[in-house]
């Protein structure tokens, strides 16, 4: 039995909402309190986040890319389709700055945890914080086009 494009569509929004939700999070509450710790504990508490966040959030953002895409091949019309490639355009922005803008700081954050952090460390707290604003304006506008379709457009 295939999957029905009502529930694919609330199960994109579901999942974007969520995404959205963590990013949010992150930059109005977790994100501050970060930059306020010494470099030290900064590292051992961002390697601990971490941990919960990287096994979840890959699956649910490529539940967000894998159900735009269904949408966008199975619309009805022109504008709809129109709508869910460009939500799965902009959302596919979230895992590739996370791939390439955050990864790789967060590959240094963990190189300090397992050496220790040395005096002249370059803190990458600003420019991780700079690519999750910016993946979280992908991910916050992407959302605002899948909720536009279900409500305006279907």
């Amino acid at each position: 039995m295939p999957l029905p494009l009502e529930l694919v569509h609330a199960l994109v929004i579901v999942a974007s909402g969520i995404v959205t939700g963590t990013f949010f999070a992150v930059a109005v509450s977790v994100f501050p309190v970060l930059m306020a710790m010494p470099p030290q504990q900064y590292v051992q508490t961002q390697r601990r986040l971490g941990e919960g966040y990287h096994p979840v959030m890959p699956v649910i953002v490529s539940t967000v890319l894998v159900g735009d895409v269904l949408l966008a091949v199975f619309a009805d019309t022109g504008r709809l389709r129109l709508v869910y490639v460009a939500a799965a355009v902009l959302f596919l922005a979230v895992p590739l700055i996370s791939q390439y803008g955050n990864l790789p700081l967060n590959k240094a954050i963990q190189a300090a945890d397992r050496h220790g952090v040395p005096e002249d460390w370059a803190d990458p707290r600003p420019g991780w914080r700079r690519w999750h604003l910016i993946r979280s304006v992908f991910a916050v506008v992407a959302l605002v086009l899948n909720v536009l379709a279900a409500a305006v457009l279907a």
